[in-house]
């Protein structure tokens, strides 16, 4: 007998501890059938004021990954998604994509992992994007090269990038509409043909639906991007509205 919930798929989900947007927008995106089971990074909520501090982040961040890894594999999940962007591609673009996979994968069993590097390469292939892509994150600016990196190996041109940097882990979830808004215009503005938001604690999963129609260009959420390649690679095809055409219509 499956899983009275998690009958279709159970996500093992690996998201930092002050990650408060993950879970919930995750959810929302849930078919009937489908279940989530968070399992946390524990990270402290310090003060983020310039590129060392987010940097430590970062480290501390990569440092709690097996950790949470190995206790999400107790309710034996089908497959593993990790729930931040910046750790799937910090350091090395694909390679260290590739690297983070594996770690996760050699814990976890050998259980399919999914994580966002993998997820906007897909997404903007679905999409069709030829021109530039214009980024959106809560990031310090140190996260340039990186994501500069990843766009190079996923071949693909950035217009501009955009960092909010954000005081906090956990302040990135209070980011308002309004100033996501306004960075997509200004991105737009600089050239943009597609827009991609790194930062899965930012809220933008709905909204992304919103701007495309505004916008009418793509606009990826990263969240949105990450659990539609978890579940198309699972063959779970529901098109599921208030998202986004990739989650809609792909």
């Amino acid at each position: 007998m499956s899983d009275i919930l998690g009958w279709r798929h159970k996500f093992g989900v690996i998201t930092p501890s002050t990650n408060t947007i993950v879970q919930p927008e995750y959810d929302d995106m849930r078919p009937t059938g489908v279940t989530n089971h968070i399992s946390r990074m524990h990270i402290l909520d310090n003060s983020i004021n310039n590129n060392n501090d987010f940097e430590k982040l970062i480290f501390e961040i990569d440092s709690a990954l097996e950790n949470a890894v190995e206790r999400v594999i107790t309710c034996l999940p089908d497959s593993i998604i990790l729930g931040i962007s910046a750790e799937s591609i910090w350091g090395g673009g694909l390679d260290a994509a590739s690297k983070v996979k594996n770690r996760i994968k050699k814990i976890s069993g050998g259980k399919d992992i999914f994580i966002a590097a993998d997820a906007l390469a897909l997404a903007l292939k679905k999409y069709k994007v030829k021109g530039k892509v214009g980024l959106i994150t809560p990031y310090m600016p140190v996260a340039e090269k990186h994501l500069k990196r990843f766009m190079d190996d996923i071949g693909y041109n950035v217009s501009s990038m955009i960092h909010l940097q954000c005081s906090s882990p956990v302040l990135i979830a209070h980011t308002s509409l309004k100033d996501i808004k306004l960075v997509l215009s200004e991105l737009v503005s600089e050239g943009a043909s597609a827009i991609i938001q790194f930062g899965a604690n930012l809220p933008m999963a709905k909204f992304s639906d919103l701007a495309e129609k505004w916008l009418e260009i793509p606009v990826i959420s990263v969240n949105v991007a990450t659990y539609w390649h978890a579940l198309r690679s699972n063959e779970i095809n529901d098109q599921i509205t208030g998202f986004g055409k990739l989650m809609e219509k792909f």
